[in-house]
């Protein structure tokens, strides 16, 4: 299964929100067993180096960022990523980009904290619950 991880997840455990953390990390220690497929929109990065920086300084920020470049793989944003996004109908643009990344990468799923930002998609949706419960009961 090929799953976009939504920036909130990665935050998570970037700057060790609570009580997120122990999630995300999960999340994080599922892609490294191989048992599913993480994919980061390459869009995002600038959004998180940005926000690792203001909590955790420049060095943090770049040694999370080329940790997660080498255990996920880059869901390229490109130009129909963005003509979907620019006309779907989302409450919050980086949200239409994430799931147009998702939809033109040929993802299964997006995993979030917030899926009612993610309403009347295509794509499977789920919560960081949702996914590991359902990867820990697979053989």
């Amino acid at each position: 299964m090929k799953v976009l991880l939504d920036t909130n997840i990665i935050l998570d455990s970037a700057i060790e929100r609570q009580p997120f953390v122990y999630e995300s990390d999960r999340i994080f220690l599922l892609i490294e067993q191989q048992k599913f497929e993480g994919y980061v929109s390459a869009s995002t990065f600038g959004d998180l180096y940005y926000l690792i920086r203001k909590a955790k300084g420049r060095d943090l920020a770049l040694y999370f960022l080329i940790n997660l470049a080498n255990l996920c793989r880059i869901a390229n944003v490109n130009e129909a990523a963005i003509s979907i996004a620019l006309t779907a109908n989302f409450r919050d643009f980086e949200d239409a980009i994430q799931y147009s990344t998702a939809v033109i990468n040929q993802l299964d799923a997006i995993v979030t904290r917030n899926p009612q930002d993610f309403t009347n998609v295509s794509l499977r949706i789920l919560t960081p619950t949702q996914l590991i419960q359902e990867l820990e009961i697979l053989p």
